[in-house]
This record gives C-alpha cells, sequence and structure tokens, in this order.
C-alpha cells in the first residue's frame, strides 16, 4: 500500500478532482488548505512574522502498491502549469493500515 501527498495550487484543484473522480479503484481522497514556501515562492517577507508563505492544497489517498504510479502521474498532469511553484508530490510505504468501522486491516481496509 502506498500514501500519496500531493501539494498543488489552489486553482487547479477542479481539474486534479475531477480526474481523480473518474480513476475507476480510486477509493478516495482528502483535500486540505495549507501554507508553506519552496525554492521561489513564498519566500518573501509578509506579515508580522516576516516569513512569507504561500497557499497551496493538499491532496492525500491510500492505494495499492499497483496504482501508486498511475494516480501520482494522473495528479501531475492535471496540475502541470509548467510555472514555478505547480508543487510536490510525494509516495509514501504504508505499514499498516485498519478501517476504524470494521476492523478490516492491510490491502482490505483500503
Amino acid at each position: 500500500m502506498k500514501e500519496i501527498k500531493a501539494f498543488i495550487r489552489p486553482g487547479m484543484l477542479d481539474a486534479v478532482l475531477r480526474a481523480l473522480h473518474e480513476h475507476p479503484d480510486l477509493p478516495g481522497v482528502t483535500v486540505s488548505d495549507v501554507r508553506g514556501f519552496g525554492r521561489v515562492a513564498g519566500r518573501e517577507s509578509a506579515g508580522s512574522t516576516g516569513y512569507g508563505t504561500i497557499q497551496m492544497t493538499k491532496i492525500e489517498c491510500i492505494v495499492d502498491e499497483e496504482r501508486a504510479l498511475e494516480v501520482m502521474k494522473l495528479i501531475q498532469e492535471h496540475a502541470n502549469t509548467g510555472r514555478p511553484g505547480d508543487g510536490k508530490i510525494a509516495v509514501h510505504a504504508i505499514e499498516s493500515l485498519v478501517r476504524i468501522r470494521t476492523g478490516e486491516s492491510g490491502e482490505d481496509a483500503v
């Protein structure tokens, strides 16, 4: 099992979610509004802290190993503007997973 975390431009969320909704084997996603800075974007000084950040959207999903690369490429394709600040996608191995409601574990919990 793999966890995919993608940090994308908020304006690209609709295109990415539309593509993910059309994927037949994606069990679901979580979307969060986050702030941060990267190599270039968000490094300008701002606010009372003196540190700048930019708004990003984080998409998280858990998929079986066979679909991780496919989902990652789908996100990349629909989040790409070709400009700095498009974001990042990370894929992590999941050691264990339990569905709280049913107690199912492992692949059955995805």
